[in-house]
């Protein structure tokens, strides 16, 4: 059996709770449903809102550098910690959090393996009281573009060929039979899929209980799909979150060199006048 990668990435919910008063550790809880965070948290964690807080408010944007400083120290993380995210969804937005975290330069950071749900399976308690934090001075380092995909790298990629576009999101999704799954407000003009993009729904990467599955079993996933390392592989999906899900797996656990994420996702490819889109089934990558 290999190992991940990186495996330093991915800590253990026993881990989180032998940790839990370490004043080197901050955790965070990024959730898809906002008022998860106030239902009940891990204990002295601290709760992002994804869409107030990791977002520009005004335009449609990763947080600037300036107001990323802001939410880092206002969270009691200074430039030495340890960030160890979480959250519902099998950690869509906990890993979202993870990649602008590494974006900005702060590498110290780490997922709970299986997140809020592998947490309450096991039984684990819920705090309702939020952690007294006190306000830590953070300075973030210049934007990492080695990690995010624009759009003009999207049409570089097609023109050139030179990467896997890895499109995250359902077959259905895909397939452009709908445009978002049920319930989303984020949306775009049109369905399906940017053109040679490879099907890798992100759920094929997890277990029952939220834990990602072996690397043996990614590697073969993966391979299936015509994935291999050695060459650069940019995930999306709709608005970025479950793209940088995968873009965690394909870095940290199967150790590809160059991933990114195109936090555009498809509500900016699917919008835009003149990009290319195919519609139907999934096809394998192709060398």
């Amino acid at each position: 059996m290999g190992d991940y990668s990186h495996p330093e990435a991915l800590v253990s919910t026993q881990w989180v709770s032998e940790h839990l008063d370490d004043p080197s550790i901050r955790l965070v809880e990024v959730d898809v449903d906002t008022s998860a965070y106030d239902k009940g948290h891990v204990k002295n964690a601290v709760g992002w809102n994804w869409q107030s807080q990791l977002q520009d408010n005004v335009r449609r944007d990763l947080l600037g550098r300036e107001a990323f400083e802001r939410l880092m120290s206002a969270s009691g993380i200074g430039n030495s910690t340890t960030v160890v995210l979480y959250g519902d969804n099998n950690n869509w937005f906990a890993a979202y959090a993870l990649w602008q975290l590494n974006y900005f330069g702060h590498k110290a950071t780490k997922l709970m393996n299986g997140g809020r749900k592998k947490w309450e399976l096991e039984g684990r308690p819920f705090s309702n009281e939020a952690p007294k934090v006190a306000a830590a001075s953070y300075r973030a380092g210049a934007p990492d573009e080695a990690l995010r995909a624009r759009r003009e790298l999207i049409f570089d990629v097609l023109q050139r060929k030179n990467a896997y576009l890895v499109d995250v999101r359902s077959p259905d999704e895909f397939s452009g039979k709908v445009i978002a799954p049920a319930g989303m407000t984020e949306t775009a003009q049109r369905g399906g899929h940017i053109p040679g993009a490879i099907s890798f729904p992100w759920s094929r990467a997890v277990n029952e209980d939220g834990t990602f599955k072996s690397h043996d079993e990614l590697v073969t996933l993966f391979e299936g799909q015509g994935v291999r390392p050695g060459r650069e592989a940019v995930a999306y999906c709709r608005i970025g979150e479950r793209s940088s899900h995968t873009w965690f797996v394909l870095k940290y656990l199967l150790g590809f060199d160059q991933v990114r994420n195109y936090d555009g996702s498809w509500t900016e490819w699917g919008n835009l006048v003149d990009a290319p889109i195919e519609k139907g089934e999934a096809a394998k990558a192709t060398a």
